[in-house]
């Protein structure tokens, strides 16, 4: 089981994963070729989501939580020590941990 410093730094972690992936420049032209993806076909159900998926702090988020806290376990190989339900609800914390994270940069103009 992760101790509560591991959750506030893959929460840290993840918070600047997906700051990354929804607002840094050097995702642009990424960002751009995907958008321009999704004008070529409006009607398109998996586009539009995908879309949405990467414009989106807290959808992001909650996937980019789970990859770091995946990649944490493997790097560290102490993903078969504990039960998945416990791995599920670190995946909960540090995504909250995220969540707020993002909440404060709304809230005071991160």
């Amino acid at each position: 089981m992760i101790n509560v410093m591991e959750l506030a730094v893959l929460g840290a972690a993840s918070y600047r994963a997906t700051q990354l992936g929804v607002h840094d420049t050097i995702l642009d032209p990424a960002r751009q070729r995907l958008h321009a993806w999704h004008a070529n076909n409006l009607d398109s159900r998996p586009r539009a989501f995908i879309v949405q998926l990467i414009s989106c702090i807290y959808c992001l988020g909650w996937w980019l939580s789970g990859v770091t806290l995946l990649v944490y376990l493997l790097a560290t190989d102490s993903w078969g020590d504990t039960s998945w339900i416990v791995h599920g609800i670190e995946w909960f914390a540090i995504a909250g941990i995220q969540a707020l994270l993002n909440r404060r940069d709304d809230t005071f103009g991160g």
